[in-house]
């Protein structure tokens, strides 16, 4: 069969696939993530069937399903928001940042990762996944509760760290040493910096330079300005996500609508073939013996991402019922986990099995927990207070009697 035709009947399959496992998602009401990376799984290497002729295209495609990610992530923020979340939520992203980092990195160095590892997988457990999440809070009607803002506060504060996380990783896992990931992430952050100042002051300029009122000169100015300037961000080793995220950022007004509407279907269509490449990268084999580990770590951060949206909540005023929605809300990763998974497992392959396992099982769980971590609570509450704990009472000696009064023990019955 000519290589052409081979990659079309392929990348026809594929894609095909991938809309029928979508339609299958929606019908159960589950992210159709954790079955793109099932799908992934079963035709890469090791899998059932795997895909050769496509291999390159669905790597260049994952690429581009990455940028569109980040993209749209920077496209749903003003610059105002961002500067506002981090005045009033910078506490709460900095206890998310302690307690859901944290676990990552201990269990790569319990299993003998080295540091590094240690520093990709902290970042795997630690971001929540923010579509699988608004995608939840749309479903459950939860849009305009109080502590939707909150909610929206931290997945803003982890977003924007990723502006620094993500150099930081990149530098380590190229093994520039100390000097060269300083550089870079200063760069990182003059960049971000600048960008920010450049939205806040100048958002509209910008904007009017990039609008255009036909829609294909609109689509064709911004996505090439995206992977212009994420490839430049690429090559300064500031990673191309965050370049195309700060992009998103820079856009505002109509232009960003518009850019939104634009790029959704293309988002969706790359970012599933991103997943899908992700699984095709990762040997199934390599799965069960990480699945004990992930499961744990997926129980760990489930717990710690509960508390985060409580603590959150909170320093908000918002009542306990709120505290545990936000928690729960929380609970899911998705995207951003697999985008620091897939940078790492170049130079780390063992993140891969791991990261897909705890990805499988966090998506799964984050909808239950976003739906029943509140009413769960609730209900144990309610049965722990109807238990009432009763302690017998020693019995005291009967009294005596008192004279011409005999005590009267009970007799059979008579007939």
């Amino acid at each position: 069969m000519h290589e052409s035709t081979a990659l079309l009947i392929e990348l026809g399959s594929l894609i095909l696939g991938l809309g029928l496992i979508g339609r299958i998602a929606g019908r159960i009401g589950l992210s159709p993530i954790p079955l793109y990376l099932l799908a992934g799984l079963a035709f890469g290497h090791g899998g059932l069937l795997p895909l050769s002729a496509s291999e390159d295209f669905t790597a260049v495609g994952a690429e581009i399903g990455v940028i569109l990610l980040l993209l749209l992530l920077g496209l749903e923020y003003r610059a105002s928001e961002l500067v506002s979340s981090l005045k009033t939520q910078y506490p709460s992203g900095i206890v998310d940042f302690l307690l859901n980092a944290t676990p990552g990195a201990a269990a790569a160095l319990l299993l003998g990762w080295g540091p590094v590892a240690a520093v990709a997988l902290a970042g795997v457990t630690w971001v929540s996944s923010s579509g699988v999440i608004a995608k939840v809070l749309t479903d459950l009607g939860r849009l305009g509760n109080r502590e939707t803002p909150v909610i929206l506060g931290v997945l803003v504060i982890e977003d924007l760290s990723m502006a620094v996380y993500l150099p930081v990783l990149t530098a380590l896992l190229a093994g520039v040493g100390l000097a060269g990931g300083s550089v870079t992430l200063l760069i990182s952050l003059a960049t971000a910096g600048v960008v920010l100042y450049l939205a806040l002051r100048h958002g509209r300029l910008i904007s009017r330079a990039v609008s255009s009122d036909n829609p294909e000169m609109l689509l064709l100015v911004v996505l090439g300005l995206t992977l212009l300037v994420a490839g430049l961000a690429q090559e300064l080793q500031v990673s191309a996500a965050v370049g195309a995220f700060l992009v998103g950022i820079a856009l505002s007004g109509e232009v960003a609508e518009g850019a939104r509407r634009l790029l959704t279907p293309l988002r969706d269509l790359f970012a599933a073939v991103f997943f899908v490449f992700f699984g095709l990268s990762t040997n199934p084999a390599d799965i069960p013996p990480v699945l004990l580990p992930a499961l744990l770590l997926a129980l760990v951060t489930a717990a710690t991402k509960i508390f985060t949206g409580w603590y959150a909540a909170r320093r908000a005023d918002i009542g306990p019922r709120g505290r545990l929605r936000a928690g729960g809300a929380l609970v899911a990763r998705g995207e951003f986990s697999i985008v620091i998974a897939g940078l790492a497992v170049v130079t780390e392959p063992r993140i891969g099995p791991i990261a897909t396992a705890y990805v499988l099982i966090m998506v799964v769980i984050g909808p239950f927990a976003a739906r029943w971590t509140e009413p769960g609570v609730r209900r144990l509450r309610h049965l722990l207070s109807g238990i009432q704990i009763r302690i017998p009472r020693r019995s005291s000696p009967p009294s005596p009697a008192p004279p011409g009064h005999e005590e009267i023990t009970p007799a059979a019955d008579h007939h």
